[in-house]
């Protein structure tokens, strides 16, 4: 998290999770609708407990997953077995081993207490966001994964913090003539660093005796590259967690006619593929094997184009045009109430129904009306 890129990183995804919502859906034929009459929507979408509102839920499991690759939350279930509370872990307190009878996951959580013992949990118990990795019931932490990059890129901020840390100037060599006891060599040393060292002592005439002479040392191969490296650096650190260098602040090659692509890029395959991995881990723990036949999760991205308003209006009047959406379903997409009417569905006038029997349908001979 000290790496500027890697925490840049992390907060990205973190907080893209954050402000998307995720909604609990029942399908109705080839149809569906917002489950709002089951308790787990107002679980997922307004508080998991009493003291944690969702965004802030999801903004601390976002960070677990970003940061260790694995998200835990306590699933507390009343006497018949309903889910009623989920509470966040701390992922570094979590293990994860595997049942030799079962074949299932066994979660043991320590409690950070010496007191109290480590204590495990059911599968059903323990709600697991698992990201990429070797091991079967674990996902492999970014970080360590990277931790060449991210230790490659802290060592060139230390060395800029060096370099740069008086007054941007390199040193060099101070020679005197003849043998100089410590005292005068001391005195010589404070009267130089007094008059052309620092900040403030930039572009000040040096004036010497005829006993000395300074020689300044030039910025290595190494020092002249230190600005490539550190660009190179962030590309290397973003490859981990597939985020687009625009959005770490990697300007350079950003442009408005590709920023666009790039946000979509970060959205399909950055995004999806870490929302999927919460609608079925959601699903496969909060959800019973019969309700699963008809309910499922799945997370709102529209809310990612909402700062674009005219393109998305823009979109709207097109789905709306085209008849793949009614105006109320898209004023609900905008959170708007319905109005009377707002359930026809539109088609451009100069358009028809095709045929339903498979003929082609005879020309008419009516002229139009006038």
């Amino acid at each position: 998290m000290r790496c500027s890129v890697s925490f840049a990183c992390i907060k990205v995804i973190a907080e893209t999770i954050e402000q998307l919502t995720p909604h609990l859906y029942r399908r109705k034929g080839d149809d569906r609708e917002r489950a709002t009459d089951h308790p787990l929507y107002a679980l997922v979408t307004k508080a998991p407990n009493d003291w944690t509102p969702a965004s802030e839920f999801r903004l601390v499991l976002g960070t677990h997953f970003a940061t260790h690759g694995n998200a835990y939350a306590f699933v507390n279930r009343d006497a018949a077995g309903r889910v009623v509370e989920l509470i966040p872990l701390d992922a570094r307190a979590v293990s994860v081993r595997q049942d030799p009878r079962t074949m299932a996951p066994v979660y043991t959580v320590a409690t950070g207490n010496t007191a109290l013992p480590a204590r495990e949990y059911d599968r059903s118990e323990i709600l697991h966001i698992r990201g990429v990795g070797l091991d079967t019931y674990k996902g492999a932490s970014p970080v360590t994964l990277g931790r060449e990059a991210i230790g490659l890129s802290l060592t060139l901020e230390k060395h800029c913090g060096s370099l740069f840390g008086r007054g941007a100037k390199p040193s060099g060599i101070l020679k005197v003539k003849g043998k100089k006891t410590p005292e005068a060599l001391q005195r010589i040393r404070s009267l130089f660093t007094r008059f052309y060292s620092g900040a403030d002592a930039e572009h000040r005439t040096m004036m010497f005796d005829d006993d000395m002479d300074f020689t300044q040392i030039q910025l290595t191969s190494v020092d002249s590259q230190t600005l490539e490296m550190r660009r190179f650096q962030v590309e290397e650190i973003s490859r981990f967690w597939r985020v687009p260098l625009h959005l770490v602040n990697e300007m350079d090659r950003a442009t408005h006619a590709n920023a666009e692509s790039m946000g979509m890029q970060f959205l399909t395959f950055c995004m999806l593929p870490i929302l999927r991995l919460w609608c079925d881990a959601m699903a496969i723990t909060l959800l019973t094997p019969e309700e699963r036949d008809t309910l499922y999760f799945e997370f709102e991205v529209n809310d990612l184009a909402r700062a674009d308003i005219a393109a998305r209006f823009e979109a709207m009047s097109k789905a709306i045009s085209a008849g793949i959406l009614n105006p109320n379903e898209a004023r609900t997409m905008e959170n708007r109430p319905p109005y009377a009417g707002g359930e026809t569905f539109m088609r451009p006038v100069n358009t028809a129904p095709a045929p339903t029997t498979g003929a082609a349908a005879e020309p008419s001979t009516e002229l139009p009306h006038a």
